[in-house]
């Protein structure tokens, strides 16, 4: 029988949820994070743009050339806050964060190739989003090229100020809904990409949604565990290239 487009989507038509799991077998709301930590500004000690949300909808486009302008810190963790920040935690169940996610599942880490930003080594990053500080990982700009290539050559990854890539841990979603788990990191994984378009455009800022890249290659860049995670999607951030 041929299969349809929710087969491929879904992998199965259950008609009843998945039950929630027992507190023994949930897996844990947050990955630990080793390595040195730095904090970021407080969330509540930034300035919001004040550009008005319909403007920023109406405005926002993708940006494919970037200056060498580096991105503040300030900017760096405003966007972080509005794409992953957690705003509650309830017991181990769930955290409700500035996204909507399935279940409140919130399965994706943000990875971050920092190129130019003040006060930060280039190197790459993990956003700790329950402390609200970034954890390096590796220190340099051994990455930078390796992520690029991955990413079929796109030089928008290593022009950037940053580039974020969005990791699933997949057991965090899967171990709630089964076969629908699929399909829902999907979804989330859209929700975190239009919260970072709506930011960069209401910072003067330009982002730019990146699918296209040889999954196998990017996640060994990235050093994930394949049993256990996966980049869905990635996408530069940082000042734009300005051709007036």
């Amino acid at each position: 029988m041929k299969q349809t487009v929710l087969d491929i989507l879904a992998l199965s038509h259950t008609k009843e949820m998945t039950p929630q799991p027992s507190s023994t077998t949930r897996p844990p709301l947050f990955t630990p994070m080793e390595g040195t930590k730095l904090p970021l500004p407080k969330p509540q000690q930034l300035t919001p743009p004040s550009m008005a949300l319909h403007e920023a909808i109406t405005q926002r486009r993708s940006h494919r050339k970037f200056s060498q302008e580096p991105l503040s810190l300030e900017a760096l963790s405003y966007a972080l806050w509005m794409t992953q920040g957690v705003k509650k935690v309830v017991d181990d169940r769930a955290t409700f964060r500035m996204v909507p996610s399935a279940g409140a599942r919130h399965a994706f880490e943000t990875y971050l190739l920092i190129n130019q930003v003040d006060t930060l080594s280039p190197g790459l990053y993990v956003y700790d989003a329950q402390t609200h500080a970034l954890v390096l990982l590796e220190e340099g700009k051994a990455k930078a090229h390796s992520l690029m290539m991955a990413c079929h050559q796109q030089r928008m990854v290593t022009d950037a100020a940053v580039c974020f890539f969005w990791v699933a841990q997949v057991e965090r979603m899967s171990a709630r809904y089964a076969q629908r788990s699929a399909r829902y990191l999907l979804l989330d994984a859209g929700h975190i990409a239009q919260n970072l378009y709506l930011v960069a455009t209401a910072q003067d800022l330009g982002t730019c949604a990146i699918g296209a890249f040889e999954d196998v290659e990017l996640n060994e860049a990235l050093g994930l565990n394949l049993s256990e995670q996966t980049v869905l999607y990635a996408a530069p951030y940082g000042p734009l290239e300005r051709t007036e």
